[in-house]
């Protein structure tokens, strides 16, 4: 069996691996014809228990793109919505004859209880679990952080236009990297600070104390209140914004911090914030994008911005992934194993 549930499960060297053959199939999607023969004849079913554009597409597009045959479920307007469980729901879907599941699941370990609980015998690839984990995420930031550091010594190139492919085995050593915002509710960060902790990165988390979990004493980063003052410290080579997800906060039920205006004031990357970054000092968010709340529009469309570059890394990545799963790719030790 092999699986990607945590970026916390995987090893360095599988970390490693997969960008190095990220930027293999990353090197074929300029050609006239994207596709590859890899994966023909198998079968992969985006499981998709919760909302998503930017990740379903975009597992969609490489699979498609490595010649594998695709199954788009959605909850809504299926049996789930009738009262099936999600054993019934995996029992139907290996009756099929699948050959992998991708699977975004609104309940935190939903993933890990598919992959172990022997209803289907198939990878099963985590698109993101509650608050838990998002592993292609992080490992798309990772990607595109990458990139960037790799070509740190010519002058500052517009990070919207891409930056060229990292030499093998290169990992993010010495990189600094700023990640700011509603932590509390972000699989995003949690995947993040772990993937890039084993890389080699130091990660400072910003964030208002309400929106910092239990435990993050425990976590392998640094922790901050003040925003203005971690960047001047940490010297960031990226800041990545965090969306604030207003949608779980409402149903909790509380009040996370005093007003929208107030949230911005203190932990908006604004255009003042902007030009106190590193010259070379990209902006990174996973999206969707809040405007003028996590992230001004200056920033978010500004020259250091990496994020519609992180959405076309995303599907060199998730490539890679369905690749080393699905063809029988050997890795070493860890989350791919």
């Amino acid at each position: 069996m092999r699986h990607l549930l945590s970026a916390a499960e995987l090893s360095h060297a599988d970390a490693v691996r997969i960008l190095d053959t990220a930027e293999a199939m990353a090197a074929t999607q300029g050609r006239t014809i994207k596709k590859l023969p890899t994966l023909r004849g198998r079968t992969v079913v985006n499981l998709f228990f919760e909302d998503s554009t930017r990740t379903r597409i975009s597992f969609e597009a490489a699979a498609k793109r490595l010649s594998a045959d695709v199954i788009n479920f959605s909850a809504k307007g299926s049996s789930v919505s009738k009262g099936e469980s999600l054993k019934d729901t995996a029992l139907t879907l290996q009756a099929m004859g699948i050959d992998g599941v991708v699977i975004r699941h609104h309940d935190s370990g939903a993933p890990h209880r598919l992959a172990h609980s022997g209803w289907i015998d198939v990878p099963v690839l985590n698109a993101g679990d509650g608050t838990h984990q998002h592993p292609t995420q992080a490992l798309l930031d990772a990607f595109t952080m990458r990139r960037h550091l790799h070509g740190r010594g010519s002058a500052h190139r517009d990070a919207s236009a891409g930056a060229p492919p990292a030499p093998e085995g290169t990992d993010l050593t010495g990189s600094s990297v700023v990640i700011v915002g509603d932590v509390l509710h972000s699989r995003v960060a949690r995947s993040n600070v772990e993937l890039l902790h084993t890389l080699g990165a130091r990660v400072t988390l910003v964030a208002p104390p309400t929106l910092l979990p239990v435990g993050i004493g425990a976590w392998p980063c640094a922790v901050g209140y003040d925003l203005d003052a971690a960047l001047a410290e940490a010297r960031p080579d990226a800041v990545m914004m965090l969306r604030v997800q207003r949608e779980r906060m409402s149903s909790t039920g509380g009040g996370f911090f005093p007003s929208p205006l107030e949230y911005h004031r203190r932990y908006g990357l604004d255009g003042a914030r902007l030009r106190v970054l590193p010259d070379d000092a990209i902006v990174m968010h996973p999206g969707p994008m809040n405007r003028g709340l996590e992230i001004s529009a200056e920033a978010a469309d500004s020259a250091r911005s990496t994020i519609v570059e992180q959405v076309a890394n995303g599907v060199s990545v998730r490539m890679a992934v369905l690749y080393l799963l699905l063809a029988g790719g050997e890795t070493t030790t860890g989350g791919i194993s």
